[in-house]
């Protein structure tokens, strides 16, 4: 699903977005259906680093080409060499004890809180002023390397060195281990869904860092996610009234449907804009195409 940055949504889609959704925009709970703020004029645009992105793991895959790590639910961080950067191209403001020493090349990874942590992980690299205790509390989980130009079986052990060659337990290089059937893979996925985590990401060894989606690097979870663009706020009804009921949302094909399952009081009360990115969790597809038990994750903000 091609990326898409909120704070770049383009003043001519947004009008597209909010013609289509007219009739549901006509009720307004409080700010509630504000658009994102353009950026101001001749400001520069964010560039999205060059990553490599995962597909949903296909029924049948050669398990055995592939290297097996616990999915980390933080923030894709990309380090240039310099800076660190968010998947969609902003600068993430990390204190400056946080990175000294890191490499002149680049090394891709997640800004992790912990399993269930994600919105404080969140709302501590957001922040333009970094608060330094709340940053102690977040780990770089170092899972690629890629300027390194050799396969990943290569690029794995160069991975492990660089990262011990830092001498910080802030940043870490992910674990990384075969996994020999089917079956032990479902036992694992199962175990580290059990402790809170989400889910298990698999990478074939004898690939190269390409940017954009392939089956180089894979997802395994039990519910599929996607994302969807935010483009009406439906009101709701009874003990909602008031309130957001639902959010309409549009997929990168074109499919819409409504999301109202997983909204939280406080997001009714200031439900994700429209024209923002949404996530949300899945099981399986219904003959329209339309996701069966759609629950919604959370909005994107990287």
């Amino acid at each position: 699903m091609p990326v898409v940055d909120r704070s770049t949504v383009s003043t001519p889609r947004r009008r597209l977005l909010l013609a289509l959704s007219a009739t549901a925009l006509a009720w307004r709970p409080g700010k509630a259906n504000a658009a994102p703020p353009l950026a101001p004029p001749g400001a520069a645009r964010p560039v999205p680093p060059p990553l490599m992105l995962a597909n949903p793991m296909p029924g049948h895959i050669r398990l055995a080409d592939y290297w097996v790590s616990e999915k980390y639910d933080g923030i894709r961080a990309y380090w240039d060499g310099q800076q660190l950067f968010t998947r969609g191209g902003q600068v993430i403001h990390a204190p400056t004890w946080f990175t000294r020493g890191w490499p002149d090349f680049a090394l891709d990874g997640e800004l992790w809180g912990g399993r269930g942590r994600f919105e404080q992980t969140v709302s501590t690299a957001r922040r333009e002023q970094p608060q330094e205790q709340r940053w102690r509390a977040l780990r770089y989980m170092v899972f690629d390397l890629p300027r390194h130009g050799q396969r990943f079986d290569q690029r794995l052990p160069a991975l492990i060195k660089s990262v011990e060659g830092l001498r910080q337990p802030w940043v870490q290089a992910v674990r990384q281990q075969r996994v020999a059937s089917p079956a032990a893979l479902q036992r694992l996925l199962a175990e580290v869904e059990r402790g809170g985590g989400e889910g298990l990401m698999l990478h074939r060894g004898d690939s190269l860092y390409r940017a954009g989606r392939s089956d180089d690097l894979l997802k395994f979870k039990s519910m599929d996610d996607a994302e969807a663009t935010v483009i009406a706020h439906l009101p709701g009804k009874g003990k909602y009234t008031g309130l957001v009921g639902a959010l309409t949302v549009q997929d990168a094909d074109g499919l819409r449907f409504n999301l109202g399952s997983g909204l939280s009081d406080a997001m009714r009360r200031d439900p994700p804009p429209i024209g923002s990115l949404v996530t949300y969790r899945y099981r399986g597809r219904h003959p329209s195409g339309k996701p069966r038990f759609a629950v919604l994750l959370r909005t994107r903000v990287d």
